[in-house]
């Protein structure tokens, strides 16, 4: 998993009852700014979005490192990891976006999105369906139940950050 996000993991131990070190790195995401002076010094400056986000996975470490991620770019997050709370959250937190797992128990996230897109505070929220679910059919399914967005795990940090960054500004909490 750490590899498929672009990061290494590494183990080492000095042997037998020395205790173990385990290292992950995962790379910081970056976005260029074009330079005034010249096209070679491009500058690396971190990407800052401010959002509400609701995450809803069954995965908890997934839900949690997902969280982490968008915490990091400057969002505020809050996870879940069935569909009732899912519900329950996104009236009560109201997020401009709602990553929503299709396979979390209760119900699962496409009766979550038609349930909120019923509402008058979901009709504007963007819901993506973050799943690893990606056929063709599974895309219209996604599509026909209301979702924005259909992303198939796992989910590229850039394509997560642009995704977000792109947003229209639809309303303040």
């Amino acid at each position: 998993l750490v590899e498929l996000h672009g990061g290494t993991v590494a183990a080492a131990s000095a042997g037998i009852g020395a205790g173990s070190t385990f290292t992950v790195r995962l790379p910081i995401v970056h976005e260029r700014v074009p330079s005034q002076t010249s096209p070679e010094a491009t500058p690396l400056v971190p990407v800052s979005v401010r959002r509400r986000v609701l995450v809803a996975d069954d995965n908890v470490d997934a839900a949690d490192a997902l969280a982490l991620l968008l915490t990091d770019l400057g969002c505020e997050v809050q996870t879940v990891h069935g569909g009732e709370s899912a519900l329950r959250a996104a009236e009560a937190f109201l997020p401009e976006v709602a990553l929503l797992d299709l396979g979390i128990p209760d119900l699962d996230g496409q009766e979550v999105c038609r349930r909120i897109r019923s509402q008058p505070w979901g009709t504007e929220m963007v819901l993506v369906a973050l799943t690893g679910w990606g056929r063709e059919a599974d895309r219209v399914r996604t599509h026909r139940a209301g979702f924005d967005r259909h992303i198939t795990k796992p989910a590229y940090p850039e394509t997560l950050l642009g995704l977000i960054r792109d947003l229209p500004r639809v309303r303040t909490p």
